[in-house]
C-alpha cells in the first residue's frame, strides 16, 4: 500500500501548484478516452481528441522510440503514394519543378550514398547553407537517413560568422549554395578551422578542394537500406543557431521526435490540405522553414510550395498565390504589414483557405485590414527556435485579433511570476513550459555543449521562454514582450506591444517600434520609432497630432515621450524588429540628445 501524503508534508509551492491545476488545468483522464488515430500516415504515430466544439483538446504520440521522419514518412509515401506531389518548386528564373514523394525518396537515397562516400557518418554535424534551393530537401533527408545532424544556416553569414559556428558547433562538413559569396566566405573561415572533412557546393565550383553536389550525385545509387541501428527517437537530429542579440548565438539541439512535434503546427494551425499546396515564406536557413516546408506538412501528406526568390516583393508573392492556387499561407507579421498597404483586390486570392503568422506579435490593426480586404482571419501562433508551435489560434477557434491564441495541448503552459508562482488571469508573467513529466515532443534537448545555458532556462520542472504574456478569462494569451524588452518607467512596467498596436491604428503608419530611452526623472522614458507611408511627410505638426492621439487612447504612463520618424526599422534577416538595436543606440547617448514631444 502506498503511503498517503498529508497536506502538512507539502510545501507552499506544491500546494499552490495543485490548486492552480485544479482551477486551470485540463482533465487529461477524460480527454484520453476519446483519443483517435489521425488520418493517413500520421495515424501510426499520432492520436488526437477534440472537445465538444470540435477543437483539438489532446494529443498523444506513439511508436516514436525509433521514429525517423525520412524513413517512416517520406520513404513510406514514396512507396505507397509515389506520384503524389511533395513540392512545387519555382526557381527565380521561373523554372517549375514538380517533385513527387518518390523523387524525394530516390534523391535523398542518392544523397545519402554520396555523403557516405565523402566520409560523413552518424553523429557528424553538417551545415546546410542552401537558401530555398530544392537540393536542401534531398540533403536534409539524406542526413536523417545517415544519422548525421543537420544544421541549417542563412546565406547572409560572413567569414567571422562561419568561424564562430564552425568552432561552436564542431562542424564536420558544409553544403552551400553557389550563389553570391557564400562559398568564398566558407573557404576563408575554413583556413582557421581544420575540422571540415567535406566542403560541398550546389552548383559549379571553381574552388580547389570542393565537391560538386549537382554533378556528383548522379553517379550514386538510388537505393539506401535502413540500417538496423538507424538513428531515431531521442537521438539528436537537428541543431539551430539561435539569433544572438546581447551574446553569441546559442545552439538549440532537437531530436528526431521534433518532426512529430510539428503535426499540430501544420494540421491545426496552418490547417494544410492534403490535396492542397502550402506556402511558408521563410528560407531554409531559419527554423520557420522547418515549421512550414517539411515535417508537419508531409505528415499531413500536403504539398509544399517553394519560391526561390532573391529579394522580397509582396506583389510577386501575391502573384504566386494567385497563379499556383495556394491553399494555405504562413508569413511573419512584417509581410502582412506590407500587404495591407497594397491593393489586394487586384489579386485573385480565392484559393486561400487559411493564413497564419508567427515570429513576433501581430498588431490587431493589421489583422483587421487584411480581414477587410480578403475575408481571411490571420491565425496567430507562438513558438521559439527551442519549440514547435506552443500557443496558437487552432482550427475551429474564433481568433481574438492581437492574441496569440491558446496553449497547444502538446505542451503544459503556465504564466509564471518571478517568485515561480503562477499568475491569475490578466496578470503579466513569463511563459513557461512544464517538463516535470519529461521533455514533450517538439521541445529542444538543450543547448549543444552548454550545460550552464541549458540549466539557466530549464529548472524547477519548467522551461523558461523569456517571453512575457498574460492570459485572459477565456484562456487566450496576449503577448507583452521579451522579458528584457519590458520598459520600467516611473514605477510602472510597460510592454511595448500594446503601445505599438495603438500606434498602428494611425492610417499613415506602416510599422513602429517602442523602446526605452534614459530619463533623469522617470529612469526610462518611452520612445516610438515610426515608419510612415510613402505619401506622408514627417513634420512637427504630425508629431503633435500623434501626441493628441496618445492622450485619447493610452494611459498616461504608457504614452511615448519621444517620437522619431525613420525610413526603416532594424530587423533580423527573418523579419523580426530588432528593438535591442534601437535601445543600444539610444542608451549610448545622453537623454537630452533626442528632442522630446
Amino acid at each position: 500500500m502506498k503511503k498517503s501524503i498529508k497536506p502538512s508534508m507539502l510545501d507552499k509551492k506544491t500546494i499552490y501548484l495543485i490548486k492552480y491545476n485544479i482551477k486551470y488545468g485540463k482533465d487529461r483522464a477524460m480527454s484520453q478516452t476519446s483519443l483517435q488515430p489521425e488520418c493517413g500516415i500520421a495515424g501510426k504515430f499520432i492520436s488526437t481528441a477534440k472537445d465538444e466544439n470540435g477543437i483539438l483538446s489532446a494529443i498523444e504520440f506513439h511508436n516514436d522510440t525509433h521514429f525517423n521522419f525520412a524513413y517512416d514518412v517520406v520513404d513510406v509515401l514514396g512507396k505507397t503514394k509515389p506520384d503524389k506531389l511533395a513540392m512545387l518548386h519555382i526557381a527565380e528564373d521561373g523554372t517549375e519543378r514538380r517533385i513527387t514523394f518518390r523523387d524525394m525518396m530516390l534523391y535523398s537515397n542518392k544523397a545519402a550514398n554520396y555523403f557516405r562516400y565523402l566520409g560523413i557518418r552518424r553523429g557528424d554535424r553538417v551545415m546546410l547553407v542552401l537558401k530555398r534551393h530544392y537540393q536542401f530537401w534531398f540533403a536534409i533527408l539524406a542526413l536523417h537517413k545517415i544519422g548525421a545532424i543537420a544544421i541549417p544556416a542563412t546565406n547572409l553569414l560572413v567569414k567571422k560568422d562561419f568561424e564562430y559556428r564552425f568552432k561552436a558547433g564542431q562542424i564536420d562538413a558544409v553544403l552551400c549554395t553557389a550563389d553570391g559569396k557564400v562559398a568564398n566566405e566558407v573557404e576563408r573561415a575554413s583556413r582557421t578551422y581544420d575540422g571540415l572533412k567535406a566542403k560541398i557546393m550546389v552548383g559549379n565550383s571553381t574552388l580547389k578542394g570542393w565537391s560538386n553536389f549537382k554533378r556528383d550525385i548522379r553517379f550514386f545509387s538510388p537505393e539506401f537500406k535502413r540500417p538496423v541501428n538507424a538513428a531515431g527517437g531521442d537521438d539528436p537530429m537537428l541543431m539551430f543557431f539561435t539569433s544572438g542579440t546581447t551574446s553569441y548565438p546559442k545552439i538549440a539541439a532537437h531530436s528526431y521526435k521534433y518532426a512529430l512535434g510539428h503535426f499540430i503546427t501544420a494540421k491545426y494551425w496552418q490547417q494544410v490540405d492534403p490535396e492542397g499546396i502550402h506556402f511558408t515564406i521563410s528560407d531554409t536557413g531559419w527554423g520557420k522553414a522547418l515549421w512550414g516546408k517539411l515535417y508537419g506538412q508531409w505528415l499531413c501528406e500536403a504539398a509544399v510550395f517553394t519560391y526561390d526568390f532573391e529579394e522580397f516583393y509582396a506583389s510577386q508573392i501575391l502573384q504566386m498565390i494567385e497563379k499556383y492556387k495556394i491553399t494555405t499561407f504562413c508569413a511573419p507579421p512584417t509581410v502582412y504589414r506590407v500587404m495591407v498597404h497594397m491593393k489586394l483586390d487586384k489579386f485573385d486570392l480565392s484559393s486561400l483557405k487559411n493564413v497564419a503568422t508567427a515570429g513576433e506579435a501581430l498588431n490587431p490593426e493589421i489583422y483587421d485590414k487584411f480581414y477587410q480586404a480578403t475575408g481571411l482571419k490571420i491565425m496567430e501562433g507562438f513558438g521559439q527556435t527551442e519549440t514547435t508551435l506552443a500557443i496558437g489560434n487552432l482550427a475551429g477557434m474564433e481568433p481574438k485579433p492581437g492574441s496569440m491564441g491558446k496553449p497547444s495541448p502538446q505542451y503544459t503552459i503556465r504564466i509564471m511570476r518571478p517568485d515561480e508562482t503562477f499568475c491569475e488571469p490578466g496578470e503579466t508573467g513569463e511563459i513557461v513550459i512544464s517538463v516535470e513529466n519529461g521533455t514533450p515532443e517538439g521541445l529542444f534537448l538543450g543547448y549543444y555543449l552548454d550545460e550552464r545555458r541549458t540549466e539557466s532556462v530549464c529548472y524547477h520542472g519548467f522551461y523558461h521562454t523569456g517571453d512575457t504574456a498574460y492570459m485572459d478569462e477565456d484562456g487566450f494569451l496576449w503577448y507583452v514582450g521579451r522579458a528584457d524588452d519590458v520598459i520600467k518607467s516611473t514605477g510602472y512596467r510597460v510592454g511595448p506591444f500594446e503601445i505599438e498596436s495603438e500606434i498602428m491604428k494611425l492610417p499613415y503608419v506602416v510599422e513602429c517600434a517602442v523602446t526605452s530611452v534614459p530619463d533623469p526623472m522617470r529612469g526610462q522614458a518611452i520612445k516610438a520609432s515610426v515608419v510612415l507611408t510613402e505619401e506622408t511627410e514627417p513634420s512637427d505638426a504630425l508629431k503633435r497630432e500623434m501626441v493628441r492621439f496618445f492622450k485619447l487612447n493610452l494611459a498616461s504612463y504608457k504614452r511615448p515621450k519621444i517620437i522619431e520618424f525613420v525610413k526603416e526599422l532594424p530587423k533580423t534577416v527573418s523579419g523580426k524588429i530588432r528593438r535591442v538595436e534601437i535601445k543600444e543606440k539610444d542608451w549610448g547617448k545622453s537623454a537630452g540628445t533626442t528632442e522630446p514631444v
